[in-house]
C-alpha cells in the first residue's frame, strides 16, 4: 500500500488543505443540507444523494424534511407514507434502512444519532462513507468519507492507478484522506474535495485551470487527469420483457398490487404485470390467456398502449403497457382496488408513474 500512495509526500498537507479549503468556502453552492450541521439532516441527505445527482435530490430532501421534520417524526412514520415520500428517488432499500436505522438510534441512543465511529457504522445502512460524513461533517471528527467523487480527484492529484471498481481499493483512498484532511476543518475539507468532484475534477473534461489544487496534482503535472482514475466496466445488464395492465373493474376501479416485502422495489406497488419471453405486439389472445392464466381474470378490451423501459443498475426493463376491463376481481391480500385519485397516496416505483401518465393521456383524448 505505501507503493500506492508514494506520491503524498510530494505534497505539503497544510498548503493543500489552506487551497481547497479557501475554494470551498467561496465558490460552494447553496444546498439546503448545508444550512446547519444536524447530524440527521446531514444523515438524511447523504442516503439520498447515493447514486442521485444533486439536483435531483434538493425538491426531495426539502419536501422529505417538511414531513419528518426531526428524527423521531420519521421513526415514528407511516411506512407506507415514507416510501411515498421517496417515490421516485428509486434504491429503496435506502429509505427502508434509514427508517429502521433512526428507530435503533431512538431506542438505543435516546434519538441521538451517535457520534463513535463505531456506533454509527452498526447502524443498519450506514456504510463507511455514510459514517465519514456525518462524523464529519456534522461533529467535526476528522474521518474519512471516500465516495466515488472522492476517489475520482485523488487518483488523479496523488497518480493512484488502483482500479476505483474493486471495493478493496477503497482503503487506499481512505488512508490518503486520513493523512491529508484538516484536522481543525474536516467538516469543510472532506465536503470540498466532494465539491470539487462535483464541479471542478468531473468525469470526463476535467477543468484543471479553474483547480484551485492543481499545483499539488501529480495527474496534471503527467498529463494523465484524462486517464484516471481507472475503473473497470460493469457487466452487461440483463434485458426483462415484461407485460403490464391497467385493469378497469365494471366501477371505474383499477386494480394495484404490493410487491413483496423482500427484494426489488420491495413493498411499493405496481400495475398487474407477467414476464414474458416471445414477441407479444399484436398477439393479443395470448396475453389475455396469460394474464387470465396468471391471475384468474377474464380480460374484455385488452388494448395495447406503448412500451416504457427503465433501466436499473443490473437490468433493464422493457414494459410493454395495455388496458383491460374485467367484471369481477377477488381481492387477495396485497392487492386494491382503487381510483386514479386514489393512487396519490400510494408508492409506486419510476415505470409504474410512467405506465400510469401514459394511461392517463391517452383515456383523456
Amino acid at each position: 500500500m505505501e507503493k500506492k500512495l508514494r506520491n503524498l509526500d510530494k505534497i505539503d498537507s497544510k498548503v493543500f488543505q489552506s487551497d481547497l479549503i479557501s475554494w470551498f468556502k467561496q465558490e460552494q453552492r447553496e444546498l439546503p443540507w448545508r444550512k446547519d450541521q444536524d447530524p440527521y439532516k446531514v444523515w438524511v441527505s447523504e442516503i439520498m444523494l447515493q447514486q442521485t445527482r444533486v439536483e435531483t435530490v434538493i425538491p426531495y430532501f426539502n419536501r422529505f424534511l417538511e414531513r419528518f421534520p426531526t428524527l423521531d417524526d420519521l421513526a415514528a412514520a407511516d411506512d407506507e407514507k415514507v416510501l411515498k415520500a421517496w417515490e421516485g428517488l428509486g434504491y429503496y432499500s435506502r429509505v427502508r434502512n434509514l427508517q429502521s436505522a433512526v428507530k435503533e438510534v431512538q431506542e438505543k441512543y435516546n434519538s441521538v444519532v451517535p457520534s463513535d465511529p463505531k456506533e454509527i457504522s452498526s447502524l443498519k445502512g450506514v456504510g463507511p462513507y455514510t459514517a465519514g460524513a456525518i462524523l464529519s461533517i456534522a461533529y467535526g471528527i476528522p474521518e474519512p468519507a471516500v465516495d466515488g467523487n472522492v476517489m475520482r480527484v485523488l487518483a488523479r492529484i496523488l497518480s493512484i492507478w488502483e482500479d476505483i471498481a474493486k471495493p478493496a481499493s477503497r482503503k487506499v483512498f481512505e488512508k490518503a484522506v486520513r493523512q491529508l484532511i484538516s484536522q481543525d476543518d474536516p467538516s469543510s475539507f472532506n465536503q470540498a474535495l466532494m465539491e470539487l468532484g462535483a464541479l471542478i475534477c468531473t468525469p470526463t473534461s476535467p477543468s484543471c485551470l479553474l483547480c484551485p489544487v492543481r499545483e499539488h496534482c501529480q495527474g496534471f503535472y503527467e498529463g494523465t487527469q484524462n486517464e484516471l482514475p481507472i475503473k473497470s466496466k460493469k457487466g452487461k445488464q440483463k434485458q426483462v420483457q415484461l407485460a403490464a395492465i391497467v385493469l378497469v373493474d365494471e366501477h371505474g376501479k383499477i386494480l394495484i398490487h404490493k410487491r413483496s416485502s423482500q427484494g426489488l422495489l420491495a413493498n411499493l406497488w405496481e400495475f398487474p404485470n407477467v414476464e414474458i419471453d416471445f414477441p407479444i405486439q399484436n398477439e393479443k389472445r395470448q396475453l389475455s390467456g396469460l394474464f387470465q392464466e396468471t391471475f384468474g381474470w377474464e380480460i374484455k378490451q385488452l388494448k395495447r398502449l406503448g412500451q416504457i423501459q427503465h433501466v436499473f443498475s443490473h437490468l433493464i426493463w422493457n414494459i410493454d403497457v395495455y388496458s383491460g376491463t374485467t367484471s369481477k376481481v377477488l381481492l387477495e391480500q396485497d392487492w386494491k382496488l382503487v381510483t386514479l385519485e386514489d393512487m396519490e397516496d400510494y408508492a409506486f416505483p419510476v415505470p409504474y408513474q410512467k405506465m400510469r401518465k401514459l394511461y392517463q393521456e391517452l383515456s383523456s383524448k
